[in-house]
């Protein structure tokens, strides 16, 4: 399978990387510096500089995002954590897919990595910026799978578990390199028989 996915320079996006690789798939992934295709999703002339070089696609991974909201509530959330979260997290995801699905013929695959944070039953009081572009992201996703149906291209959006990243931090419960192996199992059984579906990196349906 060749792969792309963005978001590779480091925590899940680089383990993801690794196990790919390691099961034999031919995966590239983006950086916005460093090695790797060059990628910034907010800005539409690296997106497509991006679609050009990854070049024929089975699998795109929309993996990049941001969290700049951890510790805010609904008085300390700004208008720019809110800005560049949306640029980001959906927006620059949207639009990458847009810029990479001429690289992806019938039975294709893209997988969105959302998170339970933007699940209406996962509420919290802190990280509105975050959980709502989760939420949004997952809601992209299950109407890109119905938009994409007829060009049996297949979308499955994920929650990579609670992952010992920068951004889940240190008491996750969950190591980089076994939400690599879950996800990619995901990915390997993705197909137009489970489209549209929102799942935990281990197996389980999510809900929306």
């Amino acid at each position: 399978m060749r792969a792309l996915i963005t978001g590779a320079s480091r925590g899940v996006g680089a383990a993801l990387l690794v196990e790919g690789t390691a099961r034999g798939h031919e995966v590239q992934g983006t950086t916005r510096s460093g090695a790797g295709i060059p990628l910034e999703v907010t800005d539409g002339a690296s997106r497509a500089e991006a679609a050009q070089a990854a070049g024929a696609l089975d699998l795109l991974v929309c993996n990049a995002g941001v969290y700049l909201d951890r510790s805010a509530g609904i008085e300390d959330v700004t208008a720019e954590q809110l800005r560049a979260t949306f640029d980001t997290n959906v927006t620059g995801v949207i639009l990458t897919v847009q810029a990479q699905l001429a690289n992806l013929s019938e039975g294709g695959r893209i997988a969105l990595i959302s998170s339970q944070m933007g699940s209406s039953e996962q509420t919290g009081s802190r990280g509105f910026a975050y959980r709502a572009s989760k939420a949004a992201i997952s809601n992209f996703g299950a109407n890109l799978a119905v938009a994409l149906k007829d060009r049996g291209i297949a979308v499955g959006i994920y929650h990579p578990g609670w992952v010992q990243t920068d951004m889940g931090g240190r008491a996750a419960s969950v190591t980089a390199e076994q939400s690599a192996r879950g996800l990619w199992d995901r990915f390997e059984a993705l197909d137009m028989g489970t489209t549209g579906q929102f799942e935990t990196f281990d197996g389980h349906p999510h809900p929306f």
